[in-house]
């Protein structure tokens, strides 16, 4: 874009506040760290408020998983990633309209992503957050705000309906896809579905690259489109050094609600008399599904490359991501599944494409 929205300058801004503030803090597990840099301190006691009231309203949402979304977007909003990002589109448009965002709520800021495309291309973003992931993204558009003054006309967060609003974007469930599907089929719309992260191992990965698959599998407990919740292993594959590799995570079992689905799990499972590998706080269960349940890791064996590659294509349209070696196309590095590039786009689907497109006869008032 040679043009750019007004918020360009204002996520750059934000981008230099949050590497600050990030500076500061406990890394995530095999990071290296850089020198901290002077902080705000009133900005600073904004985030200490702001990471015990998310944990508080979101147990899920723990200090570290918020931490690891901040620093995700520390660096991505930098001008170098930025302009790698949008240097391939055309200028925002002219005629700004409003684009209602019905978010998720599965990790910290999931939505992000949707609010900046939307302000990037000139529109109006109409957020609608789910309940369990709105402090995060609340606080960020305030500091938007104070570089900006001028976007506190573009977005409006709502709790109830949508009221008027020109194109959509719906994140949801496979069911919940449904209702959007039909709701909104008179509207542009880009509406997602679940998907999942898988990986592919062929047995010679090093140490380095199974740690990078921990992080894959654990990070944000599981829980989100892109974490790896499927492996597929060759026949006879040895599991020793993957849960060697597993155990810095062995933390996580302490956390309530995560040993309690673990239990329940492996309470399920023993009941049924279904086989399964068992670390003490992770479930290796062998089964033809993509979605394990936390706390479980569902896997399939393989005799020949080639098979488990046509597998992969059968289900690409259930598959976010694959995790994988370089010999294996298509597939992403062992420990980035959380570390997309901001042109790497939910199920495909090109978002700021979408919304250089979108257009309508009337555009509506927010």
């Amino acid at each position: 874009m040679k043009t750019k929205d007004p918020s360009y300058r204002a996520l750059l801004q934000l981008g230099e506040q949050l590497r600050e503030l990030t500076s500061e803090r406990s890394p995530d597990i095999g990071a290296k760290t850089a020198p901290p840099a002077p902080v705000n301190t009133e900005i600073q006691n904004e985030l200490e408020a702001l990471l015990n009231n998310t944990r508080q309203n979101n147990p899920w949402f723990t200090e570290e998983s918020c931490m690891h979304a901040l620093r995700y977007w520390a660096g991505a909003l930098s001008e170098d990633t930025l302009e790698r990002w949008l240097s391939p589109y055309d200028a925002p448009g002219s005629s700004p309209r409003i684009i209602a965002l019905i978010m998720a709520g599965n990790i910290p800021l999931v939505g992000f992503h949707d609010l900046i495309s939307v302000l990037l291309t000139g529109h109006k973003a109409l957020v609608k957050c789910a309940s369990k992931d709105t402090l995060l993204l609340k606080y960020l558009v305030s500091l938007l705000t104070r570089y900006e003054p001028g976007l506190t006309s573009r977005i409006r967060f709502t709790d109830g309906k949508l009221g008027a609003f020109d194109a959509v974007i719906a994140t949801g469930s496979t069911n919940t896809s449904r209702y959007f599907e039909y709701y909104f089929s008179k509207k542009p719309h880009i509406i997602r579905k679940n998907r999942h992260g898988v990986a592919v191992l062929s047995g010679q990965e090093t140490p380095a690259e199974l740690s990078g698959l921990a992080e894959d599998v654990f990070r944000y407990f599981g829980m989100g489109c892109r974490s790896v919740s499927k492996l597929y292993v060759p026949k006879g594959y040895d599991f020793d050094p993957l849960f060697k590799a597993f155990y810095p995570f062995k933390y996580l079992i302490d956390h309530q609600k995560y040993g309690n689905n673990y239990d329940y799990n492996k309470a399920v499972y023993l009941m049924s008399g279904s086989p399964m590998l068992d670390n003490g706080f992770l479930l290796l269960k062998e089964d033809p599904g993509l979605g394990s349940p936390i706390g479980t890791l569902f896997y399939e064996s393989y005799e020949e490359q080639g098979a488990v590659v046509q597998r992969l294509i059968a289900l690409k349209d259930e598959i976010q991501c694959i995790v994988g070696g370089s010999w294996l196309s298509g597939a992403i590095p062992f420990g980035s599944a959380q570390r997309p590039e901001l042109g790497t786009y939910a199920d495909g689907v090109d978002t700021v494409d979408f919304l250089l497109k979108t257009s309508a006869e009337s555009p509506s008032a927010i």
